[in-house]
């Protein structure tokens, strides 16, 4: 489990990284649905 926390918190951490250089406000919200839907088909499946 406490894998699973460390690879997660390395992946929203390189996100937030990621955003920093991402200036669409559009772009950021549209990416952030399509990873949150990817990551919930994909846990569930």
């Amino acid at each position: 489990m406490r894998k699973l926390i460390g690879y997660t918190l390395f992946w929203i951490a390189a996100g937030m990284a990621a955003e920093l250089f991402i200036e669409s406000i559009l772009i950021s919200i549209l990416l952030i649905l399509f990873f949150l839907l990817l990551g919930y088909n994909l846990f569930l499946s």
